[in-house]
């Protein structure tokens, strides 16, 4: 069975990639078989688990064998490997039904659907690996289906441009990865997970030297493994490829979103938290980029006028908080976040999916108004949808959300207190782009023409089966939930996840009072409040209002997304390019390598004709 459900997606793969001319439409019922038979192995296996279940192992071969080190492909299941893999093979499942009818006319379905049975394998391959450079493999293979399904349509120049620099992005952060798993093989001689794990405890004290500066190996080891995290889970200084990830088809950015390549950062801290519970400084590190991240994706939606461009900076926000419940060391509540984001994220891709095709493919907010009559049932799940994202109580983003701010106010600390501030910031600014989202696509006046709003309808049953689905698991999966993630007395999860007694403040966060518990909600109902005020019942007052220059200027500083993409041009782009050209490319290539090489050949056999020449 555990072959089953990694191999099971890599013959979708190849069925499509060799035979899909010849099977057509058929491409869809093929790979989705495959990836529905990989759900429910993976829920068999789970059942399994929680009825007391002990770690699977299964040694397929030696890999590598090069004097101490030795490697295997090996597929180890245990209780978090577990969950990731259900939420994986479910999204996947739903994303490959959603796709049969959403890419219908493409006349390259079957590349596109081979390309998502490869994202889901590698993802399969990232969580189930026993080891670091298993698990790398994965990691490099849902980058480089990233890059295939990003840029599936490639005659598009902003596709082009888009998946390069996904590429690139991730590239200078698995450089930092590479350099971890460089340190971790210096000190432990292994790369096993199980190994390291058992030994880290007797290398706390182990130093190293970086470019001339001692540092603890431990700290090193964690903080270059969070760095590698930030490019594939889009945090802070990494997140720049996310927004224009959304020049590939929708069901791509409901896949990557929801279940597969952003959270393989999170899902690697939570593997990893044997070692960061022994690195303290790497924990603070954690917490705080998590809780800068989310106030940034919610403030640069805010006013983002790109419907799958609001709904990724609101995943980069997101992803913050479960950073931040990572770097607080509730690994179970940041791991039931992933869970309950999976469902409603994927449920917004899907709705705006849905939207975007009866629109004909017309992205922009601000020329929408009205679907409310002509998609009630996407209304209905868009709106499920957004009130999970904005903590709604008990739906399921509230039993996740809310307890993560819950669990950073009760650490009492200086840095708790920080996480939680930016953490309830954020939540004003998310609920007012979402509520901004409802209104201007939903229940504000029509800004389309006759033509535009005329053959507005519904999708077939595979554009809406997906996403009542998804509607309705957004709303039970909380309450079902919450005591199996974060309960106390519940032994699920026994050794896959170190909990450290000493800081665990899961019992703290129900006696802190009442209005520390109560101001995140009271900020998502001022945040909606805020955008219907300024967008449904007095727009003309808003308009004016917008003239202010403190308006002005915040509105730039969120529309630009904090400037971040020209620090990162000017400090590092523009002088990189400028170095490559007058050092690489004009003294290297255009110098050395072509005075020592064809010019200098030519040049030598010019001569040595010219004197055979005259000699005769």
């Amino acid at each position: 069975m555990l072959l089953l459900l990694i191999f099971l997606p890599l013959l979708g793969f190849l069925g499509c990639s060799l035979f899909g001319r010849a099977i057509g439409r058929g491409a869809v019922f093929f790979t989705t078989v495959n990836i529905f038979f990989a759900f429910a192995i993976s829920f068999s296996l789970f059942s399994l688990f929680y009825a007391g279940g002990a770690p699977l192992t299964l040694v397929l071969g030696q890999w590598i064998s090069s004097d101490s080190l030795e490697i295997f492909w090996e597929l180890y299941l245990d209780q978090v490997n577990i969950i990731m893999c259900c939420i994986v093979t479910f999204i996947s499942t739903l994303v490959h039904v959603y796709s049969g009818e959403y890419m219908g006319q493409d006349p390259h379905l079957p590349r596109f659907m081979s390309y998502l049975s490869l994202f889901t394998f590698f993802m399969m391959i990232l969580i189930t690996g026993s080891n670091f450079i298993q698990m790398f493999v994965g990691w490099e293979g849902v980058g480089l289906s990233s890059y295939l399904l990003i840029n599936f349509w490639f005659t598009r120049l902003q596709a082009n441009k888009s998946a390069i620099k996904a590429m690139l992005f991730n590239r200078v952060a698995d450089f930092l990865m590479v350099l971890a798993l460089c340190a971790i093989f210096l000190f432990f001689d292994s790369f096993d997970y199980l190994i390291v794990f058992s030994v880290a405890p007797l290398l706390l004290n182990a130093s190293m030297s970086v470019a001339g500066i001692s540092c603890n190996a431990v700290d090193f080891i964690c903080c270059t493994l969070f760095l590698g995290a930030m490019g594939k889970s889009a945090q802070l200084g990494f997140h720049n490829w996310l927004p224009d990830a959304m020049e590939g088809p929708t069901p791509v950015s409901a896949l990557i979103h929801a279940a597969t390549m952003v959270t393989a950062g999170v899902f690697l801290l939570i593997r990893c938290s044997p070692l960061f519970e022994m690195s303290p400084p790497s924990l603070l590190f954690v917490s705080a980029v998590g809780a800068v991240t989310a106030l940034f994706g919610s403030s640069v939606g805010m006013y983002s006028h790109d419907l799958k461009r609001v709904i990724a900076f609101s995943t980069c926000s997101q992803l913050g908080y479960m950073m931040l419940a990572c770097g607080l060391s509730q690994y179970n509540t940041a791991l039931f976040h992933l869970v309950t984001h999976a469902f409603f994220k994927a449920l917004l891709f899907l709705a705006a999916g849905s939207i975007i095709h009866a629109a004909y493919d017309e992205q922009d907010t601000r020329k929408m108004g009205g679907f409310l009559r002509y998609l009630p049932l996407t209304y209905a799940c868009f709106l499920v949808g957004s009130l999970n994202l904005v903590g709604t109580p008990f739906l399921g983003g509230f039993y996740t959300k809310d307890m993560i701010l819950e669990l950073a106010a009760s650490t009492y600390s200086h840095s708790g207190l920080f996480c939680y501030t930016l953490g309830v910031i954020s939540v004003f600014f998310t609920a007012a782009y979402s509520a901004r989202s409802l209104v201007l696509i939903f229940l504000a006046n029509n800004n389309g023409t006759r033509h535009f709003t005329g053959g507005t309808h519904e999708g077939g049953w595979a554009l809406w089966l997906p996403l009542v689905i998804l509607a309705c698991l957004s709303i039970v999966s909380g309450w079902a939930a919450a005591d199996f993630f974060y309960g106390l007395g519940n032994h699920f999860f026994g050794s896959a996840i170190s909990f450290n007694t000493r800081t665990y403040s899961g019992g703290d966060a129900e006696f802190i009072g009442a209005a520390t518990k109560a101001l995140p909600l009271g900020l998502t109902l001022l945040g909606s409040l805020f955008s219907f005020t300024n967008y449904l019942i007095f727009p003309k007052a808003f308009k004016a209002a917008k003239k202010h220059s403190l308006f002005r200027k915040f509105y730039a500083f969120s529309i630009k997304k904090w400037y971040c993409d020209r620090l990162v041009n000017q400090a590092f782009v523009l002088p990189m390019l400028s170095w490559s050209k007058d050092y690489v490319y004009t003294g290297v290539d255009r110098g050395l390598l072509e005075k020592l090489g064809p010019s200098f050949t030519a040049e030598l056999t010019y001569v040595q004709l010219y004197k055979l020449r005259h000699y005769y």
